[in-house]
C-alpha cells in the first residue's frame, strides 16, 4: 500500500473536539441544551439569513475564490484596507495555514499549556516542535510566553484575548507591551475570536505595519454563523498575500461569503446579542454560586467554573449532565481540568442546567 509520510503516520487519527452529534450518536438520545461548544444559540442576524436565502439560489456557482466584496466589507469595518484581510473557513483553517507557511519539521512552537488544542493539532501535523507555560491564576501568562519564545528562537507564538478555555482576558495595553517585546523573527498570532464580548478596552489598536503579528477573528461567534465556517486573518499585506500560495481559494461558499457580508454590517444585531450574553452570564454565575461553584470571571460567551476538586470530578459533572441531555465541556489539561465551561445559553437552557446541576452534584 502507498506509504504516509513518517510525521503523518506517527500521529493518531483524532480530532481535537467530541462534536455534540458524536454524543448524540453515542447516546442514542437527543441533547436538550447545547451549551458545550462556544455556538451562539442567539442566531445570525436576520439580514444575514435572507442574504443567505437569497443566495442560495445561485449556489450553482463557485463563491468568489478572491473574496473580495467580504475583504472589502471587513476591511471597512475593521478599518483597514482590503489587502490586509485574508479570510478563510474559520480560524482553525487560517491557523493551518499559517503553520504551513511557516514550520518545519523540528521548528519551534510556542504556547500555553492548556490553550486551543486545534492549534496544537496544526504544529503536529507540521512537525513542529510545541513548546508550552502553564496558565498563572487562570490567565495565559505573556512574560513566560515571552521568555519561551527568546529562548527557544521560536517561528509562531500563539496567545489568545480573551482565552479559551478560562474565558479571562488582559487589557489592550498590557497586550500591547507583549506585541511589542515579541522578537522581531516570531510571528505572534493573536486570537480574538472572542473579542465583541470582552470589555472595551481589551482589544489594542490594530498596526497592519508590524509584520510580525497576525490577527485572527471569527464569525462564529457574535455573528451567530458557526455553521458557515468564515473567519478572517488581519495583518501585513506582505503576510496577507502569501495566504494566496495555499490557501483553498474556493474554500468559502457563495452562500457564505453573503451571509458574512451582511452579518459584519449589521452591528445593531451584535449590540442585541452582546446584551443577551451579558444576562447568560450573570445567569450561569447565580447558578454556579447556587451550588457552591466558583465562577471565573469571564469576557466571552462562557463561563467557566471552578469546580474545587480535581479533573476527575469535573468529568463525573460533565457525564452527569450529559446523561440528562445537557452538553457542557472541560478543560483537557490539569489544572485547568478542575473546571468546567459552560456557553451562554437561552432562557430555557438554563432553566435546565439550574434543575438538573443540584441533582448531578447531589449524586456524586
Amino acid at each position: 500500500m502507498p506509504t504516509f509520510t513518517p510525521i503523518i503516520a506517527k500521529l493518531p487519527s483524532t480530532v481535537p473536539f467530541v462534536g455534540p452529534e458524536a454524543l448524540e450518536r453515542r447516546a442514542k438520545a437527543k441533547i436538550r441544551a447545547r451549551i458545550g461548544a462556544n455556538e451562539s444559540v442567539f442566531g445570525p442576524s436576520p439580514k444575514a439569513i435572507a442574504a443567505m436565502q437569497a443566495a442560495a439560489s445561485e449556489s450553482w456557482r463557485y463563491g468568489d475564490p478572491e473574496n473580495h466584496d467580504l475583504k472589502a466589507a471587513i476591511a471597512k469595518v475593521v478599518g483597514v484596507a482590503p489587502d490586509n484581510i485574508a479570510c478563510g473557513e474559520g480560524i482553525d483553517s487560517l491557523l493551518g495555514l499559517v503553520v504551513r507557511l511557516f514550520i518545519d519539521p523540528g521548528d519551534a512552537v510556542v504556547t500555553s499549556l492548556g490553550a486551543y488544542p486545534t492549534f496544537n493539532f496544526h504544529v503536529a501535523a507540521s512537525g513542529g516542535r510545541l513548546v508550552t507555560t502553564p496558565y498563572v491564576d487562570d490567565h495565559e501568562d505573556p512574560a513566560s510566553l515571552l521568555g519561551l519564545a527568546n529562548s527557544e528562537n521560536a517561528k509562531l507564538l500563539y496567545f489568545a484575548n480573551p482565552d479559551n478555555p478560562m474565558g479571562t482576558h488582559w487589557s489592550a495595553a498590557e497586550v500591547q507591551r507583549f506585541i511589542v517585546a515579541v522578537p522581531d523573527t516570531t510571528m505572534l498570532l493573536l486570537d480574538e475570536a472572542y473579542v465583541e464580548f470582552a470589555p472595551e478596552g481589551t482589544a489594542p489598536a490594530i498596526d497592519v505595519a508590524r509584520k510580525n503579528m497576525l490577527r485572527f477573528r471569527t464569525f462564529s461567534k457574535a455573528h451567530g454563523m458557526a455553521g458557515i465556517r468564515v473567519g478572517y486573518v488581519i495583518g501585513h499585506p506582505e503576510m496577507i498575500s502569501a495566504f494566496d500560495k495555499i490557501r483553498n481559494h474556493f474554500g468559502i461558499s457563495r452562500i457564505s461569503q453573503a451571509g458574512a457580508i451582511a452579518a459584519i454590517q449589521d452591528e445593531a444585531w451584535v449590540a442585541n446579542v452582546k446584551s443577551k450574553v451579558v444576562a447568560a452570564r450573570r445567569r450561569i454565575k447565580t447558578i454556579a454560586v447556587d451550588n457552591k461553584l466558583l465562577p471565573i470571571p469571564s469576557a466571552t460567551n462562557f463561563v467557566t467554573l471552578d469546580c474545587g476538586r480535581d479533573g476527575a470530578f469535573a468529568r463525573a459533572i460533565v457525564d452527569g449532565l450529559l446523561a440528562h441531555g445537557i452538553f457542557i465541556r472541560m478543560p483537557g489539561v490539569a489544572p485547568l481540568n478542575r473546571c468546567i465551561r459552560i456557553s451562554c445559553g437561552t432562557k430555557e437552557d438554563l432553566d435546565l442546567l439550574d434543575r438538573v446541576l443540584p441533582k448531578v452534584l447531589a449524586a456524586l
